[in-house]
């Protein structure tokens, strides 16, 4: 397994060879002994199959064609919903419509769907984190009939890969790790934790199809921009009031 994530690639692109419904059966099993706040389990996972239903989800993630060519898609979502009743049919109170129970649920999703596909790309399968998840989550309410105090907050997409694509870089350990306490960047750390990004022939091409002076200006200026964000940010504390997790 430590090769097996040393090693890993995004996947984006599946092969027509379907995953058993026993075999995710058990990577799911397995993913659920992942840690979680309280022994609680404090997340749904929503299995999609059906072409149908993907087509309905593919908006969602600005049509990316995995959602629609994977075998499954998974959409992993913090739910205190279903403790909640557990609670209330036990004479029990529940008071998790706030931010805390929120953050709660959604580091026990992360910690389960990350669980997941370190044991499916274990067995073999490749898979792909959708960051559009949380852009568009009323479109996954919506489409998946998500009730109250459940949440989307991952996708990943699941299948045999059809070709192994080329590793994408990662900082180099110094740059992320801190002894101790942490240690502020000076700009000469800055400059060599990011020299190799930096250097890469497909980043360079980044700066010059998008007409910046660095790389750094194509995430602030055209991929993660301060407007977009704003705009996120706003759609993302409507929808969680609209589910309850903020009154």
């Amino acid at each position: 397994m430590f090769e097996t994530i040393k090693n890993r690639r995004t996947i984006r692109k599946y092969s027509q060879k379907d995953v058993s419904p026993e075999m995710l059966n058990d990577l799911l099993e397995v993913s659920s002994r992942a840690s979680t706040l309280g022994g609680i389990q404090l997340y749904s996972i929503v299995v999609t199959r059906d072409a149908q239903m993907k087509e309905k989800l593919s908006p969602a993630h600005f049509n990316q064609p995995m959602v629609k060519q994977a075998p499954v898609v998974l959409t992993f979502c913090a739910d205190f919903n279903r403790f909640s009743r557990w609670c209330e049919q036990r004479n029990a109170q529940p008071g998790y419509r706030n931010l805390m129970s929120f953050l709660n649920a959604t580091m026990d999703t992360l910690l389960v769907a990350q669980t997941f596909c370190t044991v499916a790309e274990e067995a073999g399968l490749g898979i792909c984190y959708l960051g559009t998840t949380t852009y568009n989550p009323q479109m996954i309410i919506d489409t998946l009939d998500l009730p109250e105090l459940v949440f989307p907050i991952t996708t990943i997409t699941v299948g045999y890969p059809e070709a192994i694509p080329a590793q994408t870089d990662r900082l180099p350990l110094d740059a992320i790790v801190h002894e101790e306490r942490y240690q502020e960047y000076t700009p000469s750390k800055i400059d060599e934790y990011y020299a190799y990004k930096e250097s890469l022939p497909e980043n360079k091409l980044f700066v010059e199809e998008n007409k910046k002076e660095t790389l750094a200006q194509v995430f602030t200026d055209v991929r993660y921009t301060k407007k977009d964000n704003e705009f996120m940010s706003e759609n993302l504390l409507k929808v969680l009031r609209r589910q309850k997790f903020i009154e």
